[in-house]
């Protein structure tokens, strides 16, 4: 996945906070090492993963020093496996002791996003659904998770309540009905942002597509009525299904014909990376 000129700005961004939040005033037990005292150390992982995070952790030396260098053996989106390094890396040991939770920190969270995303999106090959993310984002990290998400193969939701929008149950309840509320949504919504009706019901489902709706999530569905709805549907509209997602079941829902599947534990239960730094003897 492309870094975009939004992203870039938000990993200097959260990585400005990461730092300040672990530094503060200064690393003291750094102080310890003679300021000249040169060092190089190697990430190496300890699990077979998605490598995601590299420019986060680039970042974080140079806001500590302009001079270190960060020589990377993978790319975001590889495959690696247990036991194979990642990285090299030459800087001064006190900026090497400094960056080096912060850094990995990133490196672990995002390569365990997209490591678990990936898993998905084996898990449903061959099918036609795409593995969607949600909004269920650690707070200050969308950004960095949904490309975590993308890099790990699956897709983007929307990014925030700003870029789309999903009509769910109180939303139709306020509004006297779904076409009610759709037509309220078309008033208001610009030509760029889609609009996605939330339905429980088979019912539901038949008024959102007579509202014209070009995009309906199925709420915690059984697999037999997904397939219904699938049918009903005759490709009219974009079926998501949500609610009770996980690796075991993945695949059965898939394979009802809907087309995407949203899940918010890509993002939510996050399993870090295992990752190790060692300072190599020069």
């Amino acid at each position: 996945m492309t870094l975009t000129a939004q992203l870039r700005i938000e990993i200097q961004r959260t990585v400005a906070a990461s730092l300040a939040e672990d530094v503060g005033t200064g690393d003291l037990t750094a102080q310890l090492i003679p300021a000249a005292t040169q060092a190089r150390g190697r990430v190496v992982t300890r699990e077979d993963a998605v490598v995601c995070g590299t420019a986060w952790f680039d970042a974080t030396f140079a806001a500590l020093s302009p001079v270190a260098s960060v020589l990377w053996h993978v790319r975001d989106g590889e495959r690696v496996e247990a036991g194979q390094p990642l990285c090299d890396i030459d800087a001064d040991a006190r900026t090497l002791l400094t960056a080096e939770r912060t850094a990995l920190n990133f490196l672990q969270l995002l390569s365990g996003t997209a490591t678990v995303t990936r898993r998905f999106v084996d898990a449903v090959a061959g099918t036609n659904a795409k593995i969607v993310d949600t909004r269920k984002t650690l707070p200050g990290l969308r950004l960095a998770q949904k490309y975590a998400v993308a890099t790990g193969g699956g897709t983007n939701h929307r990014i925030g309540l700003y870029d789309g929008i999903l009509i769910k149950e109180n939303h139709i309840i306020a509004a006297g009905g779904i076409r009610q509320v759709v037509e309220q949504a078309r008033a208001i919504a610009p030509s760029n942002v889609f609009i996605e009706v939330e339905v429980e019901t088979l019912a539901q489902l038949r008024e959102a597509l007579d509202a014209g709706v070009a995009m309906v999530l199925l709420d915690n569905m059984s697999l037999e009525d997904m397939r219904e709805a699938v049918g009903i549907n005759a490709g009219r509209a974009e079926l998501e299904a949500s609610g009770g997602v996980n690796l075991e079941r993945v695949r059965a829902i898939a394979e009802t014909g809907v087309d995407r599947i949203s899940i918010g534990s890509l993002t939510k239960d996050v399993h870090a990376l295992d990752l190790s730094l060692r300072h190599i003897e020069e």
